[in-house]
């Protein structure tokens, strides 16, 4: 279906994709003020990866698996409007923190708004957007994201020697300017139409936003689908999201959050300016180079944001794991024959590049689609909830990993590929494509009927 006002539907996802730019920007900001709070705060390398590094993604734990209970209750409008309001009590809390402990509640606060961003946005862009693009459309919350990663790099390496010994306050507090326009922004969408019929039943609104998206006619059908949709699910048995009516989505969302982080994405991610100071380069040449990294992590969602709706979420996938493997292998190289930091920054690119336009364009778009409507709140919280508990598992033991392979952490990067290998694997075998679907034909494909359990 084609739909109505396209300059409508990219406002509305761009506005609530800022979600992502937060998530970016709060996630990724903390590795310009890792080693300046080591240093302060003298912390041992369990301290300083439990509470000052790993906090926030206890509370993207938190967000991500509670998250899907305001989305039903209160709507998708109003959840990701108090996200906003989170992360804008974290940066201020951040900045100001006197000690450790405060610093990292402040820290876990945020990450709640992170978890709960990366249900509540792609799942709000996905109910509004049609089938035939809505791969972009989900997309751009990455876009956003790696875009928030970039500025949070970048915004490091500016505020790098700004105040001095507290520099690090700024780089944190700089994020309420974005998460307060944010909150402003947010008001001025609708509610799902998705949301208004099925959990609130008000099909005259649910209509009126469709109206913003489609020409009339087209607007009916889609609600009369999505009210089909709602009845055979209000009719069948077994409807729990844990019974085995749902196990094929489950399995599939768990397994791609699983690979997600055994990527070492985030372990990249967080301590770049660390691993590239093992390589021999300077704190400030360390923040340079990691601007670097996000700037290539953009430019590779936008082409990966091209290409999910032509190429579809498997291709991109297969493409990612190669690049993976090929990356991953190139930098435990690198550190194993102490080879120049020029050529091991060059295999960290190559990595970033491909977790880009592989799982970074594909995640959030997948797991947005692969559960019926009845159920995609909390289905998404269990899929993002593994992706939260194995990114806070790896950025809290990143200290620690990093201080054993103290010397040459090579071992580190050969184990992140040797996982590449098996989610290439997955995908090769396992992994359907959802691309060119509404959400309620891939609800037939991957949900099982009455019909089906009976055969159990």
């Amino acid at each position: 279906m084609a739909n109505k006002s396209g300059s409508q539907l990219g406002y509305w996802s761009m506005t609530v994709a800022v979600a992502g730019f937060l998530f970016g920007f709060d996630t990724v900001v903390i590795s310009g003020a890792n080693l300046p709070i080591k240093e302060l705060w003298n912390t041992t390398p369990f301290f300083h990866g439990t509470f000052i590094m790993s906090m926030a993604l206890w509370g993207t734990v938190l967000g991500a698996l509670f998250g899907s209970i305001p989305m039903d209750r209160i709507g998708r409008k109003k959840t990701l409007f108090w996200i906003g309001i989170l992360f804008l009590v974290s940066a201020l809390g951040s900045a100001l923190a006197p000690d450790p402990y405060s610093f990292s509640f402040f820290r876990f606060i945020g990450g709640v708004g992170v978890g709960a961003s990366s249900l509540a946005a792609p799942a709000y862009i996905s109910e509004i957007a049609p089938k035939t693009n809505r791969g972009r459309m989900v997309a751009l919350y990455q876009f956003m994201l790696v875009f928030g990663i970039f500025i949070a790099f970048f915004s490091n390496y500016l505020l790098k020697g700004v105040g001095g010994a507290n520099d690090w306050r700024w780089m944190l507090g700089v994020e309420a300017i974005p998460a307060l326009l944010y909150c402003i922004m947010i008001l001025g969408v609708p509610n799902s139409p998705r949301w208004l019929a099925i959990k609130r039943k008000d099909d005259e609104g649910a209509l009126k936003v469709l109206r913003g998206l489609y020409e009339e006619q087209e607007a009916q059908t889609v609600l009369a689908e999505i009210k089909a949709d709602d009845l055979a699910g209000a009719n069948a048995t077994n409807t729990g999201l844990f019974s085995g009516k749902y196990s094929t989505p489950l399995t599939l969302a768990f397994i791609l959050a699983f690979f997600n982080q055994l990527s070492g994405i985030n372990f990249i991610l967080y301590y770049a300016p660390e691993i590239l100071a093992k390589a021999g380069l300077a704190a400030k040449e360390s923040l340079l180079n990691s601007i670097s990294i996000g700037g290539v992590n953009l430019l590779f969602t936008m082409l990966g944001m091209i290409l999910i709706d032509r190429l579809g979420r498997k291709q991109l996938m297969l493409i990612g794991s190669v690049g993976y493997i090929a990356g991953l292998l190139g930098v435990a190289w690198a550190f194993y024959a102490a080879a120049s930091p020029t050529l091991l920054l060059v295999f960290i690119l190559l990595f970033i590049a491909s977790h880009a336009i592989g799982q970074g364009a594909v995640i959030w778009v997948f797991i947005s689609e692969i559960f019926p409507n009845k159920v995609r709140a909390f289905g998404q919280s269990w899929g993002c909830g593994t992706h939260w508990v194995f990114a806070a598992i790896i950025t809290l033991l990143g200290p620690v990993v990093l201080d054993i392979f103290s010397v040459n952490p090579w071992p580190i990067f050969a184990f992140f590929a040797g996982m590449m290998v098996l989610q290439l694997l997955w995908t090769i075998f396992f992994m359907p494509e959802t691309k060119g679907k509404s959400l309620e034909e891939l609800e037939r494909q991957l949900v099982k009927s009455d019909k089906d359990l009976a055969k159990v």
